[in-house]
């Protein structure tokens, strides 16, 4: 029984802690949002660096397949393919103010796209009952497109670091949230621990 009460115990110690680092993580996630947000055209060039990064390493990776399996056909094409890749991250990196304003363009038309997808399946789900929150959300993607495009290149320095960072500020205000739940969660002799 003793032994039972020490297993449980612990158990509890271990999701309290596992409670409070998430709490800290969430906690430094907001604070590196709002660095983010507060310098926009510095988050802006670190976002266009790291897809130009990625693409690099992406393409890389795709080489080395090509050669491991390069009997089994398609050996040109995967050539090409990861050729492309390391075009792409090269000229990112070579030509960053190019980057961000194909980056910046990409989103607009990505959210333009999406919001009018959106309006779309608000008006096909309209006999159904809270329909107007996906209206509402393609109303507010649209134009969220709409001025990315009509503000297009005036807003490119800034607007990538911005998302990123109001991004970050979010998924940090959520972490910590959910953790304060799972905290409220727990018998209250833990949650002192």
């Amino acid at each position: 029984m003793t032994n039972d009460i020490t297993t449980n115990s612990n158990e509890s110690s271990d999701i309290n802690k596992q409670v409070n680092t998430s709490i800290v993580i969430g906690a430094l996630l907001i604070i590196l949002g709002i660095l983010a947000i507060a310098l926009p055209v510095f988050t802006t060039i670190f976002a266009e660096t790291w897809v130009a990064l990625i693409l690099m390493s992406a393409g890389f990776a795709k080489l080395v397949y090509a050669t491991h399996t390069r009997r089994e056909g398609g050996f040109l094409l995967k050539i090409l393919l990861s050729g492309l890749y390391i075009a792409t991250g090269v000229m990112l990196l070579v030509y960053p103010r190019t980057g961000i304003l194909t980056l910046t363009l990409l989103i607009g038309s990505f959210l333009l796209t999406e919001g009018t997808f959106e309006l779309i399946l608000a008006f096909r789900l309209r006999p159904q009952q809270n329909w107007t929150w996906v209206l509402g959300n393609g109303i507010v993607t649209l134009f969220l497109g709409a001025l990315i495009w009509f503000q297009f290149p005036s807003n490119a320095p800034w607007l990538l670091g911005t998302l990123l960072g109001s991004s970050i500020v979010v998924t940090g205000i959520s972490r910590v949230m959910l953790s304060l739940n799972a905290r409220s969660s727990l018998p209250e002799s833990n949650q002192a621990a």
